[in-house]
């Protein structure tokens, strides 16, 4: 199986690559990607003896190219352009797409064009463009499995399950780093505390969305597309052990869940083998071990930003869109202290309400509201008055 993975530096792309080297008789890397990190990318291509390297920031391409610690012979690809063609690499059979933003949307789509398998990461590429997708998909035939652990939790519960039989699927979600925190002690919560995940290593801007659970909201729109869901059709779920990762209740009241640990590589190497199966890189749950499980419904009043994903799924159209867009702005903001935690949902709720929905009839426009809403999202930031 040749794989490109694309967010190769992150902490998915980190994932990833435990898993390839777990199963480097039955997996091959032959294209890598990141943003600017050629240092860290040059390490990969060696060890895994990848001959396809892309940068996205045109400075780190220039210096990539002169960078000894890569192999002579090995083929550059730079910008959105280099994303795209190393995403329908003739030799590839899956694309693992894991850019943080909307730069994966793109890639996603030739990898589907070229009927590639796409295992996507990237919540932004469904919840921004989740009806031209899935319409690409359909159309050639090409398959897309979920990396998020939680839709791929729901993918192994499915299992072809005829659609009518389904009554909701659960989402499960942790709670973040401020789940039992007193909400008076909101408006003063640092960086560095929302950056302290309970349960997960994973980036900055994942970790703070848990905090805020606008990455549940997220996984809900997504988790719509994926399976073909209505709106009251999905369901998230605080479930602060992390050990079951997402639910599927059927309509004569059977629920089937997958559990494991909280390791990212459980659901990346379900994708990349499968449908077959194979020993796993960390130890497994240990069920003569006492172990808790805990499950409550989220406090809406703790978790603003899950109420205003929800009202966005609902009213669909590009409303998803700006909600992920506005989410952007705000954590980066906040990361860079210009926004206070408790205003990101605000900036999300003046963001939704400062644009009329519509449903788009083109990715074109999709992206242009995209754009809008984080002009729009960036404008309340810098007029705090405002919210």
């Amino acid at each position: 199986m040749n794989i490109v993975l694309l967010g190769a530096t992150g902490s998915i792309g980190e994932s990833t690559l435990k898993v390839i080297r777990k199963h480097s008789d039955r997996l091959n890397l032959v294209g890598i990607a990141a943003n600017r990190n050629h240092a860290k990318l040059a390490q990969i291509a060696r060890e895994f003896q990848v001959p396809h390297v892309g940068l996205f920031d045109e400075a780190a391409y220039a210096d990539a190219k002169t960078n000894p610690d890569f192999a002579s012979g090995t083929q550059f690809y730079s910008g959105l352009a280099g994303l795209e063609e190393l995403a329908a690499l003739p030799e590839a059979d899956t694309t693992l797409v894991a850019v943080v933003g909307t730069h994966g949307l793109h890639p996603a789509l030739r990898a589907i064009e070229a009927g590639k398998t796409l295992a996507v990461a990237s919540k932004e590429i469904l919840v921004l463009a989740g009806k031209f997708i899935m319409e690409a998909a359909a159309k050639t035939g090409s398959r897309i499995l979920p990396v998020d652990s939680e839709h791929n939790a729901i993918f192994q519960c499915l299992d072809g399950a005829p659609h009518k039989h389904i009554d909701k699927v659960i989402l499960t979600a942790s709670g973040g780093s401020f789940r039992d925190l007193p909400l008076d002690q909101f408006s003063n919560v640092t960086v560095e505390q929302a950056l302290k995940h309970p349960n997960w290593d994973m980036g900055p801007k994942v970790t703070i969305d848990a905090a805020t659970m606008a990455n549940k909201g997220l996984e809900m729109i997504e988790a719509r597309w994926l399976f073909g869901m209505q709106a009251d059709q999905v369901q998230a779920v605080i479930h602060p052990q992390s050990i079951v990762h997402s639910m599927v209740q059927y309509i004569d009241g059977s629920v089937l869940a997958q559990l494991c640990p909280p390791d990212m590589t459980f659901a990346i190497q379900h994708c990349l083998l499968y449908p077959d199966r194979g020993p796993g890189t960390v130890e497994p749950l240990d069920f003569t071990q006492a172990m808790q499980l805990d499950f409550r419904a989220p406090d809406l009043q703790r978790y603003p930003c899950l109420a205003l994903a929800r009202q966005a799924m609902e009213t669909c159209g590009v409303a998803t869109g700006i909600f992920n867009a506005a989410n952007e702005v705000a954590v980066e903001a906040f990361v860079s202290r210009k926004l206070k935690f408790i205003e990101i949902a605000s900036v999300i709720e003046k963001t939704l309400e400062s644009i009329d929905n519509i449903e788009p009839g083109s990715l074109d426009e999709v992206l242009h509201y995209d754009q809008l809403a984080r002009q729009n999202a960036t404008n309340f930031i810098q007029s705090p008055t405002k919210l």
